[in-house]
């Protein structure tokens, strides 16, 4: 298939976080899947100050209306040394800047008029490149599905937000730069409780949201996690696809240690573990314990099945924990402790020493830690929510399937009956199920795969609907 890809950002010549990575990554995994890949960015200032990348002018010249205004266009091109085919939107009073969206701890007053005319660009360049399909990453080329949809180009339109805490919510005199028809300020489409907001608008149009992981297809029409879009996306549910992002092997380390290695591990975590016994040791990232979960865990700790089972908890707790948390480790010092910053180090001594990790909330919002434990073998217990599926099956040991223990009710009864199912499986077992969630895919192929999937059903179907 051939696939236009519309970012703000792309590793590493345009970047301000984890947007660019992902984008470059999943353009370099598509391209190598057989796929034809190209990009559309702005050229920003360190786009052109790249030594690495050889830009050339190309013959594409076109001029877009801009409200009252017409703005020329050229688009220049490149190729990565991954073999990604980028182009990119000349327009110096618009991009040629020294931030991407602002300085000092300011965004640029004319952010909406940039990526306005950013995504009308993308919309020529797809008018005469002619994908398949159109994917857009983020609030900033949010727009395109409603310009592709107004003009009737007939093109798949694929929105993958990133984040909901950034929106692209500008005053409503803004919307004029649309040059689209008045109606189209409405609740219906871009307008959001008197503003425009381009993350809205592009979840309204695009044929298809792809938001990262089914966890988050559920989570996010949530008030708590919503980031006020939730009523956009319960309305537009039928759209919602969850699909992780692949993850960088390097990113994720798995630790090849000796026997003797791991051991030294487990006893610098707890000196009371000597080599050889059959202690557990259950990890828990402090991310996933959303809500009340920690103070599951933390009054779980007085009930625990064994007196073999050591507990650590990675990562800062909120600031209304801190009590509760610091009376944990001197209650249960020798079995509970917590590590609040993770260095290399730290990680891989943890992922090492780990025999399980524990989900004690409903939802995880990263389910980084998690995909590092899982990894490196060690055995998920998690609390059952929409989207688990995705990651953890729940071990039958009738029929043996599964690579995880799953607890379905709320509360310490249950978190302390996972961790005691835990603590008895026997060795062959623990053996199995290690081996089966170390063999889980989280590459990217994964995710390629599945929106390539998307991209073709979507496109049949309107194929289908022309027909």
């Amino acid at each position: 298939m051939k696939i236009l890809m519309a970012s703000s950002e792309f590793a590493p010549y345009a970047e301000t976080g984890k947007l660019a990575d992902d984008v470059s990554d999943l353009c370099a995994k598509m391209a190598e899947a057989g796929h034809e890949v190209l990009v559309v960015l702005p050229l920003y200032r360190c786009v052109r100050e790249q030594k690495s990348l050889t830009l050339k002018r190309s013959k594409v010249r076109f001029a877009v209306p801009l409200g009252s205004s017409r703005l020329n266009c050229v688009v220049w091109e490149a190729v990565d040394p991954k073999g990604i085919r980028l182009l990119f939107i000349e327009r110096d009073e618009c991009f040629d800047r020294t931030g991407l969206y602002g300085m000092d701890g300011r965004d640029y007053e004319d952010n909406a008029a940039r990526f306005i005319f950013f995504s009308k660009c993308v919309v020529e360049v797809a008018r005469r490149e002619s994908p398949d399909a159109i994917h857009v990453h983020g609030w900033q080329p949010a727009l395109v599905p409603v310009f592709v949809r107004e003009q009737n180009l007939g093109i798949v339109t694929v929105l993958s937000p990133q984040s909901l805490q950034y929106q692209g919510n500008f005053w409503s005199h803004d919307f004029a730069l649309t040059n689209l028809p008045a109606s189209y300020f409405s609740a219906a489409a871009l307008e959001f409780y008197g503003s425009m907001n381009f993350l809205k608008s592009g979840i309204v149009f695009a044929d298809a949201v792809v938001l990262p992981g089914s966890r988050y297809v559920s989570a996010m029409q949530t008030p708590e996690h919503g980031c006020g879009l939730e009523s956009v996306l319960r309305e537009h549910s039928n759209k919602l696809i969850g699909i992780a992002p692949g993850f960088d092997e390097a990113a994720f380390p798995v630790t090849s240690s000796a026997a003797k290695d791991i051991a030294k591990s487990r006893s610098e975590l707890f000196s009371s573990i000597k080599a050889g016994d059959a202690s557990r040791i259950v990890l828990v990232d402090a991310a996933s314990t959303a809500g009340h979960g920690l103070g599951v865990l933390l009054a779980g700790m007085d009930r625990l099945p064994s007196d073999d089972i050591f507990v650590v908890l990675l990562g800062e707790v909120r600031e209304e924990d801190r009590v509760a948390l610091l009376v944990a480790e001197r209650r249960h010092a020798g079995r509970f402790v917590h590590i609040p910053k993770v260095g290399s180090g730290e990680l891989t001594r943890v992922l090492e020493a780990g025999d399980f990790v524990l989900l004690p909330a409903e939802f995880e919002p990263s389910c980084e830690f998690l995909t590092k434990a899982m990894r490196n073998g060690i055995i998920p217990l998690a609390r059952h929510c929409d989207g688990l599926h995705q990651i953890v099956q729940p071990y039958d040991r009738v029929t043996t399937h599964g690579n995880g223990l799953v607890f379905y009710r709320d509360g310490v009864d249950a978190l302390l009956d996972v961790i005691r199912h835990a603590a008895f499986l026997s060795g062959a077992e623990l053996q199995t199920l290690s081996d089966r969630v170390a063999s889980t895919d989280f590459s990217w192929s994964a995710s390629v795969a599945s929106l390539v999937a998307i991209y073709q059903r979507l496109t049949t179907s309107h194929q289908r609907i022309a027909a």
